[in-house]
């Protein structure tokens, strides 16, 4: 089988497990990913077979200063704050409150990369989002990386706040911020985003989607890793989540 054509039956069983609620018990070890290229190509493949374009990116690391890495996020995922989801869609369903930005401009491709400044410069909105995490594989948490990576760094939904204007001053490293479950406080100590402030994640993104020729249009919600960990739902109920300094965020679990 050649690389496209496993690439392509990959992507159809993670497409099929998605939309029949049926978990993968187990792929061959010959068919994970090679490498970050291979994971990345699986990824625009499963967006090609669920026939949907990509209106969001998820981007994180797990330290200050750690390799970052990013999924396409499908533009039916993506949810206005108060919507409502059934919770038997998601395997397993978690909850994150993380913070997302938009951009006030274009990225085009071009020969150099462009600078951290240059991209901090472009930042034009930001917005509180609640990622609904989700896995298409039955061994979650224990699924190789590079396949997980491909499966979309196992996401399910992402509910949007309303986006204000951006502010340079904003804490962003520590903002103060509350977040609950059917009425639960579900923040595990002091919130912190592994990756440290959440915009130093933003160039990777633009070079990561130019360098691939590629234009990033500027109303793309990026959401920049979870500032509470991971909560595993086990019930009904409505998370709300509120960053000090942004509109609230609400999705509902029926």
């Amino acid at each position: 089988m050649t690389d496209t054509a496993l690439t392509s039956s990959i992507a159809q069983l993670i497409v099929d497990a998605g939309r029949d609620r049926q978990p993968i018990v187990e792929i061959p070890a010959d068919q994970v990913p090679a490498d970050p290229g291979a994971a990345y190509a699986l990824q625009q493949e499963i967006l090609r077979l669920r026939g949907s374009r990509a209106g969001g990116w998820k981007i994180g690391s797990k330290s200050h200063t750690g390799p970052i890495q990013g999924a396409p996020l499908p533009a039916d995922c993506l949810l206005p704050s108060g919507s409502s989801v059934e919770k038997a869609a998601y395997f397993p369903p978690i909850l994150e409150l993380e913070i997302a930005f938009r951009f006030n401009r274009d990225f085009a491709p071009r020969a150099e990369a462009y600078s951290d400044e240059e991209v901090r410069q472009g930042i034009g909105y930001m917005a509180a989002t609640i990622e609904l995490v989700a896995s298409r594989f039955a061994a979650w948490p224990k699924v190789e990386p590079l396949l997980a990576l491909g499966d979309l760094l196992n996401h399910g939904a992402l509910a949007v706040g309303e986006f204000i204007e951006y502010r340079e001053d904003f804490p962003f490293a520590e903002p103060q911020m509350t977040f609950t479950f059917a009425g639960q406080d579900i923040v595990p100590g002091k919130p912190a985003n592994p990756a440290g402030d959440p915009r130093r994640l933003l160039a990777w993104l633009v070079n990561h989607h130019t360098g691939k020729g590629l234009a990033l249009n500027k109303d793309t919600v990026i959401t920049c890793g979870s500032f509470t960990g991971m909560y595993v739902v086990e019930g009904p109920g409505i998370a709300e989540g509120k960053i000090n300094g942004l509109p609230a965020v609400s999705l509902s679990l029926a």
